[in-house]
């Protein structure tokens, strides 16, 4: 009979290989089996999303951002600077985040209402710029094994509009929370299969990404000499410093030294906002205000596994689970200066986003060579982190589902980008060797929130909310 299977050489290196790795195994089962018990023991009320934004680049907003333990481009400035290890030469990337949709309000009257992002469209969108560089590919030392970047991105923020005559006018018009984050990093190996990251996270507001300011509109109910129906804002501003720590661990990797499995962890500190500003009825002030916001730590893990990965493709699937510390938001009292306060209780819930993800990337196809083509999807699911009696409608928070798709492109050597513009070739310094696109949709699909009991009863009904996300990303390799 003929030999079936590969020949014995063949069989041999990849014993070699496996015998090599084997003892990887038992700790690679230990994650995925933890990964999977948190997922599955975390009590339903714990879970919780808010007004946390998870959408910081196209390339991970295809995957439903199960991003920590890929972390292979830019981007990882954000979701894990440890990553940026992986990174040869200069890279940078820029993109921004286009958000429609809106919300809806029935009360048990009747009374309806409909509210959206101060548009159609959430403007200005929230966008991010990315750039990292390895220190010996920029002529500083000898190793490869450290690297620098520098983050800007927008980590929580909120921008709605209700109508003046809904009936929580009282509670809210408008909101807007439009938080940026500055984040430089510097991220080393140690040993040759841990990346550790560290990077502190400077949290500011500009009127270049949006108001400048937290802010919050309603309508007075009466008294204090101010007419009821009132138009009123009371807004503030800070700045504030936290830190991150991140680490990448790669137990098994492929014979050309590319990971085949990734473990991925990144911690974000808590970082507290006074917020100056002012108390304002009809456009006039009443009054200086602060407002303490407490930004929360957030903890992300996860595990990425590449069943296929060769000179001709590769496929990754991906788990994370994101706890995020909403408890830090007790309340968000008001003090004026003109000695009163403004009670506004939150008692706001900790817990965890659980993403899952994948990208099939095709290496030099055929009919694209000297490009990447990659496909991706993704799913996440995150439970409201704000409770009933507090709830209000400038953060229509809410139980919530997210379905993502995208693909990229990234054309290198001696390709051409959009048939024109040479993607690589050059060994001059600064000259592009590599020239990318990213694009990705997701669909934020909110269950249906019944309120009830709430401090302001005319906030008490039915919400709905639906939001369509559309991320593109241009990267430049140097």
């Amino acid at each position: 009979m003929p030999a079936t299977g590969p020949p014995h050489h063949e069989r041999t290196r990849r014993q070699r290989r496996w015998k090599r790795h084997g003892d990887a195994f038992p700790r690679i089962l230990i994650a995925c089996c933890a990964l999977i018990s948190i997922v599955t023991f975390l009590p339903p009320a714990t879970r919780a999303g808010s007004f946390r934004i998870y959408d910081h680049s196209a390339s991970a907003t295809g995957q439903a951002s199960a991003f920590t333990a890929q972390a292979d481009d830019a981007s990882a400035g954000y979701y894990n600077p440890a990553g940026m290890t992986q990174l040869r030469g200069v890279q940078f990337s820029a993109g921004t985040t286009l958000i429609a949709g809106g919300f809806s309000f029935q009360n048990g009257a009747g009374t309806q209402a409909n509210g959206d992002l101060r548009g159609s469209v959430a403007v200005p969108p929230p966008s991010n710029i990315y750039m990292t560089a390895n220190l010996k590919d920029l002529g500083i030392g000898s190793s490869d094994s450290t690297a620098i970047g520098l983050a800007v991105f927008s980590p929580f923020g909120t921008l709605t509009r209700w109508p003046d005559s809904s009936p929580f006018s009282t509670a809210t018009t408008k909101a807007a929370f439009e938080l940026i984050d500055i984040r430089p990093s510097i991220a080393f190996r140690p040993l040759p299969n841990l990346a550790i990251g560290l990077g502190a996270d400077i949290y500011t507001f500009s009127g270049a990404f949006g108001e400048g300011q937290v802010e919050r509109q309603f309508r007075w109910p009466g008294g204090l000499g101010i007419p009821a129906g009132t138009g009123m804002e009371l807004n503030g501003r800070d700045t504030a410093a936290g830190f991150n720590a991140s680490l990448l661990y790669t137990p098994l990797r492929n014979e050309d030294g590319r990971p085949l499995v990734n473990i991925g962890l990144i911690y974000r500190s808590q970082a507290t906002l006074h917020l100056d500003g002012q108390l304002l009825a009809g456009g006039t002030r009443v009054a200086d205000a602060r407002t303490t916001f407490v930004v929360p730590q957030v903890l992300t893990g996860g595990i990425a596994l590449w069943p296929v990965r060769d000179k001709e493709r590769e496929w990754k699937l991906e788990l994370d689970v994101d706890y995020t510390g909403w408890k830090s938001v007790r309340n968000l009292d008001t003090t004026l200066s003109n000695g009163l306060a403004i009670a506004t209780p939150a008692n706001w819930t900790s817990g965890y986003t659980v993403m899952v993800g994948t990208e099939y990337k095709w290496l030099n196809p055929a009919p694209l060579p000297d490009w990447d083509v990659a496909l991706r999807a993704g799913y996440w699911h995150s439970q409201k982190a704000i409770p009933d009696q507090t709830f209000n409608p400038a953060i229509p928070d809410g139980d919530n589902h997210a379905v993502s798709t995208g693909f990229g492109f990234m054309c290198r050597e001696h390709g051409q980008f959009l048939g024109v513009i040479p993607c690589g070739g050059s060994d001059k310094a600064l000259s592009p060797k590599g020239l990318g696109i990213d694009l990705a949709y997701q669909a934020i699909l909110y269950e249906s929130r019944t309120v009830a009991g709430n401090v302001n009863p005319t906030v008490n009904g039915t919400y709905r909310t639906t939001l369509h996300v559309g991320s593109i990303n241009l990267r430049v390799n140097f």
